[in-house]
């Protein structure tokens, strides 16, 4: 590189002023997705201890932090149940009356300009702590790819009736995006929006989220659902899967060690491409920054950056409050 363009690549960045104006890659409140956990009973507002800043709520408790959330203008939630009782279908999950229903019909009713998008899946339900219905093959147990199916419309179609905006199925069951689609429409629900949990990892970073929740499998694990994290091409295939069976959303779970995946996808695919920063990839940066070792603001903001630079629209992210408060300062 000559002389003459090594300087002029200097002074683009001599001044905040200067970065400003030339930065690429911008990241914006409108980006974010607030997970919230909402659990069935009263006066809860519980810490996660393995989530720092992260709590469960009742209904009941839930105001302050909706408050906090419509103040700081994130747009959207994206809501997680934790019911009170649990079954080998997860059939709490289609209850009219459960706690995904009534969050949903709370959170419209009290804050109708947020957007609220479900989990439609079933490991917080199950007693076996599973993405559905279980069936014994000889001496394995496995998930019962069509009958969870079953089970997923009924459960998709009690978020639309509870008034839902968006439903998100987080199972990696085969199909699922296809059978959603076509209950939705038979239902008279062909406006509400799926955003597919298209490529997910049987990832070990999702460890937080599974005592934020209590979805711990009681038996084997979901790597015969969910993707092996070597596989890069195998993401467009299950991607692929989803565009073709109606996907509104294609999102990448989790994002911050699959940022090839998400680049992939934004370069083949013409819709909106979602990231999910879960709980693992939060925890490792509270913790460090707690203590001392890394600049936790700095350091949030810049594995959220390197999410929109490889081509994310949307950032599903316990960040979202943090994040939106330093923007918006």
């Amino acid at each position: 590189m000559s002389k003459t363009n090594i300087l002029r690549t200097r002074r683009l960045r001599a001044s905040e002023g200067i970065r400003r104006l030339v930065r690429e890659t911008k990241l914006c409140v409108d980006d974010l997705v607030y997970p919230l956990f909402i659990e069935e009973g009263e006066g809860i507002e519980s810490e996660i201890e393995a989530m720092p800043g992260i709590k469960r709520f009742s209904l009941d408790r839930l105001s302050g932090e909706l408050d906090e959330v419509h103040a700081l203008k994130i747009p959207a939630v994206l809501l997680f149940g934790i019911p009170s009782q649990k079954d080998a279908s997860g059939s709490q999950t289609w209850d009219d009356d459960g706690i995904m229903q009534r969050a949903i019909t709370f959170v419209k009713k009290n804050y109708p300009d947020l957007y609220v998008i479900t989990d439609v899946c079933f490991c917080e339900y199950t007693d076996h702590g599973h993405c559905g219905v279980i069936v014994k093959n000889g001496d394995r147990h496995d998930v019962d790819n069509d009958a969870t199916l079953d089970n997923l419309v009924k459960q998709t179609l009690s978020h639309a009736r509870a008034g839902v905006d968006m439903v998100a199925p987080s199972g990696m069951m085969d199909g699922a995006v296809g059978a959603m689609r076509e209950g939705l429409d038979a239902a008279g629900f062909s406006q509400l929006p799926i955003m597919g949990y298209s490529v997910k990892y049987a990832s070990a970073f999702y460890g937080p989220f599974r005592e934020a929740v209590d979805s711990t499998p009681s038996f084997g694990d979901r790597r015969t659902y969910q993707m092996d994290p070597a596989n890069r091409r195998e993401g467009q295939i299950e991607a692929e899967y989803d565009d073709a069976e109606g996907a509104d959303i294609l999102m990448v779970k989790p994002a911050l060690s699959y940022l090839d995946i998400v680049s992939d996808l934004r370069a083949n695919f013409d819709k909106p491409i979602a990231c999910y920063n879960v709980s693992g990839e939060y925890s490792m940066i509270k913790a460090a920054a707690a203590n001392g070792w890394i600049d936790g603001d700095r350091v949030m903001m810049e594995s959220l950056l390197s999410m929109k630079r490889a081509g994310a629209d949307i950032i599903i992210t316990y960040f979202a409050k943090d994040v939106a408060k330093l923007l918006n300062s």
